[in-house]
């Protein structure tokens, strides 16, 4: 299948995965166990304004020059902050100007029996001071001058509802992440919020971070057993990743009503994977896949499992690049890590997509991978029969190759032919194993097991250049050059700027027009026409470049025998032109897929496609059919 898996957007994710936007709107902030009593006015919040109130100085607070309480008797009083100009000591007069200076002093300083000392060059400040609220690392009634940084760090020491509640704008208009940092803000000041953790878990689920998104679903159901909205989400996250009764068992969770809609994706997914297993079963490889994109579009969108179970698939029909391709668009990170107890095709779902690697890994010859997937999904699911026969094969292969990759390189080829056979004993679909067989055939000189082994690595592979280019050479060797042209073609597409296909293809060109001359001038000599037995010849003799005129006949027809003769004299008046001749009787397969029915007939083919069809033709419309197409 060519088609690839498409990603679902986030604008599909059901209403039943957005945020909480009000379910929480009216709940109190947590209280400080520091708020004032409740004759009070104080929150304990940071207000917009709030008005300079007295405060006390602890005892031993060290005092600046121009703040040293006066001896004098009567009680103290505490600054308000206004401005006024007060008297000025002898000392300080003569570093004065003219006029006595303004004193301005901070509210909140203690000046006994109203007594205001000197300032000592004190700067005024346009900043209000404001009484802390318990909050950040400011004890709460703590004065904090000019806003001690206060409304600076307002996000930092706001309510965790403003939290929840500005993360869920961000969430409406798509701004995802801001949506989740602000979400983990108010998780950080608190933490059992069921509700935010519900949040955070849609959010995470819009920027892909299903694993994590689920984890928060559970925690926030671990917080609040009877909270609906999260398990309905969980139900949302369990279907997307193809774990049809997971979901089910929070959407139909006591006491909450189930979406008929959702009820139905899971009862169709349900139906494609039982379908896509019972298929699986019985190698029906093709519905299986048919089932596996069912269950994608139902809504299974980010299953790891049903990954894996199309690249098996593919696999095992053949098509390694592109089974390779769904397997390694398998997300590498914030996978979620399924329950040992949840089960895909009879083997823990965990180990299933390690099981699928191996495999896939071994056909692409990368064998120590494979190696190391089956050994980790034989650690996680260590009783399943599949596995630990897919685990034997695999090592027993990858062993074999190893061996006979040995002994090829110290020339004992024939040994090393009986080590690659060993390994596809275990496996008879891997290509790698009779491609390098095939060479150390090459080398022995038998070239038509060769050619055997190249054709069933080119059926499993049909793209495996290796192969291409080592039957190219045993069917030149074979004197086969039209195979051989047929096969180096294929390579120059494929490698265009590969010189050496470039000039085993020129020189393959070569050698065939040179066999063509000397069949001709074979036929001129004998005046015999070739005769055709095979199919296989047949379309290679009628793909030959120029005209190609093929006579079917019957032997035992008398009417066949007498233009017999005529076409073995054109034959040698035409040489030019390729003539053959098939015994209908003797080669059914070419006259089955020639749709042969009368004798004689004859057919002119130019290039490898049929231009003329005659049936019991005179000696002269033979032969003026076969001048018309001289070249």
């Amino acid at each position: 299948m060519s088609s690839h898996p498409q990603r679902l957007s986030l604008d599909s994710l059901t209403e039943m995965n957005k945020p909480d936007f009000n379910q929480l709107h009216l709940l109190p902030s947590p209280v400080s166990p520091l708020l004032p009593s409740s004759s009070s006015s104080s929150s304990g919040d940071l207000p917009d304004k709030t008005p300079a109130l007295p405060g006390s100085l602890p005892p031993n607070r060290n005092l600046r020059p121009g703040h040293r309480r006066s001896v004098s008797a009567g009680p103290p009083l505490i600054y308000s902050g206004s401005t006024f100009t007060g008297p000025i000591s002898s000392s300080s007069s003569a570093s004065s100007a003219s006029s006595n200076p303004s004193t301005i002093l901070p509210s909140g300083n203690i000046c006994p029996s109203g007594k205001i000392v000197k300032t000592m060059g004190l700067r005024s400040s346009n900043k209000t001071d404001t009484l802390g609220g318990g909050k950040g690392n400011y004890g709460h009634g703590s004065i904090i001058r000019g806003g001690g940084g206060a409304a600076k760090s307002g996000v930092a020491t706001a309510d965790p509802e403003e939290m929840k509640r500005a993360g869920n704008e961000m969430y409406k208009r798509g701004n995802f992440l801001e949506a989740l940092a602000l979400y983990d803000k108010a998780i950080s000041i608190s933490p059992e919020n069921a509700a935010y953790r519900s949040n955070r878990a849609a959010a995470l689920a819009a920027v892909g971070r299903l694993g994590e998104a689920v984890r928060e679903c559970e925690e926030a159901v671990r917080l609040d057993p009877g909270y609906g909205r999260a398990h309905q989400r969980l139900s949302s996250l369990y279907l997307r990743l193809g774990f049809p009764e997971d979901a089910r068992h929070h959407l139909c969770f006591p006491g909450q009503h189930s979406d008929p809609a959702e009820l139905q994706k899971l009862q169709l997914l349900e139906n494609h994977i039982n379908r896509c297993a019972d298929a699986r079963k019985i190698g029906d490889w093709k519905t299986a896949v048919r089932e596996i994109d069912a269950a994608i579009a139902v809504g299974a969108d980010s299953s790891t499992q049903l990954i894996a179970c199309k690249a098996e698939a593919l696999l095992k029909l053949h098509q390694i690049e592109e089974s390779d391709y769904y397997l390694s668009n398998i997300p590498k990170s914030e996978q979620y890590t399924p329950s040992s107890q949840i089960r895909y095709f009879g083997m823990v779902a965990e180990a299933y997509a390690f099981f699928v690697q191996a495999q896939v890994e071994m056909a692409l010859g990368r064998f120590e991978n494979a190696v190391s997937a089956a050994e980790k999904a034989r650690r996680i699911d260590y009783s399943n029969v599949e596995i630990a026969m897919v685990l034997n094969n695999v090592k027993v292969v990858a062993r074999a190759r190893t061996y006979g990759n040995e002994l090829f390189n110290a020339g004992r080829y024939s040994e090393a032919c009986s080590a690659y056979g060993e390994g596809l004993r275990c496996d008879s679909s891997n290509s790698i194993l009779y491609c390098n067989r095939a060479v150390c055939w090459s080398k022995l000189g038998l070239w038509e097991k060769s050619v055997e082994d190249c054709n069933e690595a080119l059926k499993i592979q049909p793209n495996y250049k290796k192969a291409l280019l080592r039957r190219a050479a045993s069917n030149g060797k074979l004197g086969r050059w039209a195979d051989a042209v047929r096969d180096y073609e294929i390579l120059r597409k494929e490698l265009p700027g590969d010189t050496e296909v470039a000039d085993s293809l020129l020189n393959a060109q070569i050698a065939l027009k040179k066999s063509r001359v000397a069949d001709i001038n074979k036929m001129k000599i004998s005046g015999e026409v070739e005769e055709i037995s095979s199919l296989e010849r047949f379309h290679t003799a009628i793909s030959s470049p120029g005209i190609s005129v093929v006579h079917f006949k019957v032997t035992t027809n008398q009417q066949c025998e007498d233009i017999a003769s005529f076409v073995n004299l054109l034959c040698v008046r035409y040489p030019s032109i390729h003539f053959y001749k098939v015994d209908v009787e003797e080669s059914l397969a070419v006259a089955k897929a020639e749709s042969i029915r009368t004798v004689p007939t004859f057919k002119v083919y130019k290039n490898g496609e049929k231009v003329k069809e005659m049936i019991s033709p005179t000696h002269q419309l033979l032969e003026e059919s076969v001048r018309k197409y001289i070249i």
